[in-house]
């Protein structure tokens, strides 16, 4: 089946040093560029991570600091990734949960800007799990027909790029609709559907410090939308704020903001919480 795309989508995957957003870094980024017109573009980075490839790593992935040490690193790739991957919607396998989240915090420490707010974000993975809920070898199995050890090498992101690229075409496939007798396992060959059946939290931000929250009157009655649903602002998820919207946060506490830009946190959660600050600064 092909993809019925509005504008193109970058399937990737990342190997990386661990899975610590803030701490770890990717040593391998592989991607296909899937344009409207069915034309495919593939890349592959081996990348520097400036910092050592833990032993357990390099013996799952095969990736050694021996392999790395002449790469780019991500703040020489950046810019160019950065171009490639503008205007595109983006898809992985679990990538929603971490390769997005740490592909947005390496961009950010590059000094790059990339906004996936403006992207649709679809994961495989969630789809499998709603449908089927299993892992990557189990989804090709079931919808390739084959075993993933006989077609490709294991823990080697340009090999599960492609598993990812052939599982998502096999569940437009199987849920298509018409496809079976099933009315709960219909997806449509459609981006923004896609994209909203892969969402599995109200996050605002990938770490989910600041979530989607109703908007509440004095009473604590939801104030609803002229479509009679309740509108949603922006609140905090943690800490002595939790709970409460950012918005009002600023205001009565703007120590917070500067407590938060100096801690601890993802450079993608600072963004977030620097854009709605701005938001709110415009509306005076």
């Amino acid at each position: 089946m092909k993809l019925n795309l509005t504008k193109p989508l970058v399937i990737f995957d990342l190997e990386t040093t661990g899975l610590d957003l803030v701490k770890d870094r990717i040593i391998q980024i592989s991607y296909i560029k899937v344009s409207p017109n069915g034309v495919e573009e593939r890349g592959n980075e081996l990348v520097n991570p400036e910092k050592p490839i833990p032993e357990d790593v390099a013996a799952l992935t095969g990736i050694s600091n021996e392999d790395v040490k002449d790469k780019p690193t991500f703040k020489q790739l950046g810019q160019q990734l950065a171009q490639k991957f503008t205007g595109c919607d983006f898809a992985g396998f679990n990538s929603n949960h971490f390769d997005i989240p740490l592909l947005a915090e390496e961009f950010l420490r590059a000094g790059i800007d990339f906004d996936f707010s403006k992207c649709r974000l679809i994961d495989a993975q969630t789809i499998f799990h709603r449908m089927e809920r299993r892992n990557l070898a189990a989804a090709y199995k079931f919808y390739c027909g084959r075993k993933m050890e006989e077609d490709f090498e294991a823990h080697r992101a340009d090999q599960d790029t492609e598993a990812t690229y052939r599982v998502l075409m096999g569940e437009l496939d199987k849920y298509a609709p018409g496809a079976n007798e099933d009315p709960e396992k219909v997806l449509e060959n459609n981006m923004d559907q896609l994209a909203e059946f892969s969402k599995m939290n109200n996050n605002v931000d990938f770490a989910g410090r600041i979530v989607w929250g109703e908007v509440k009157d004095r009473s604590g009655k939801p104030v609803l939308d002229k479509d009679g649903k309740p509108q949603m602002t922006e609140v905090f998820n943690f800490g002595k704020h939790r709970g409460l919207p950012v918005a009002d946060v600023l205001h009565i506490d703007p120590g917070y903001y500067s407590w938060i830009l100096a801690g601890d946190f993802t450079y993608n959660t600072k963004q977030v919480l620097t854009r709605i600050r701005l938001r709110e600064a415009q509306k005076g």
